[in-house]
């Protein structure tokens, strides 16, 4: 379907531009969000007699978004989740935990500006790509931790999961000779036995 953009869309094209797209995605979604106007001669008459408008709102909205991009980026949210000792959440981090902990600190975010390319669900930092505007995006880190301690050593750029198993010094460990044979009892304990005898 031949279709008339009203605001960029990343990959797709900017105001004014005629794309083809599939049936599904125009009707689905480019048209109901007035994002987009079917491609006929009617149509772009009304587009052109209406562009320094549809322009200057754009406009309007993207330096709304720029003052709010400061308070935005870099922010770092801390997510406390239950895991496994491998680091596997139960579950997953969701975009709408991502919103609560954002707005808890602030920020004007919605649901729809959170691009979240893959499902978090281990412990870790992420890094997370908020679009306040078609045009103004910014990071924010996710913090995905099993404690407040685990997270704030996590936030210090300490790998916590290699950490534990590296100081992970539990069960027993047997006194090895090096010269002793196949089925061998140590001296000390035979020479311990003896004395008890």
């Amino acid at each position: 379907m031949q279709i008339i953009l009203l605001e960029r869309i990343e990959k797709l094209g900017t105001i004014g531009d005629e794309v083809t797209v599939k049936d599904g995605y125009a009707r689905n979604f480019l048209l109901p969000n007035k994002k987009a106007l079917r491609a006929n001669e009617a149509n772009r008459k009304v587009f052109e007699a209406n562009r320094a408008r549809i322009e200057a709102d754009n406009a309007a909205r993207r330096d709304d978004a720029q003052k709010e991009s400061g308070n935005v980026e870099g922010k770092e949210v801390v997510l406390i989740r239950a895991s496994s000792n491998a680091g596997q959440l139960y579950g997953s981090v969701s975009v709408r935990d991502i919103v609560d902990a954002l707005v808890e600190q602030g920020a004007k975010v919605t649901k729809s500006m959170i691009v979240l390319e893959r499902p978090i669900k281990t412990i870790g930092i992420f890094e997370v790509k908020v679009s306040l505007h078609p045009e103004v995006s910014v990071n924010v880190k996710v913090n995905v931790a099993r404690s407040a301690d685990e997270a704030e050593l996590q936030s210090q750029g300490v790998d916590v999961m290699a950490a534990m198993f590296d100081t992970d010094t539990g069960g027993f460990t047997e006194a090895y000779d090096p010269n002793a044979e196949p089925g061998e009892i140590p001296t000390e304990l035979l020479e311990e036995g003896e004395a008890e005898a």
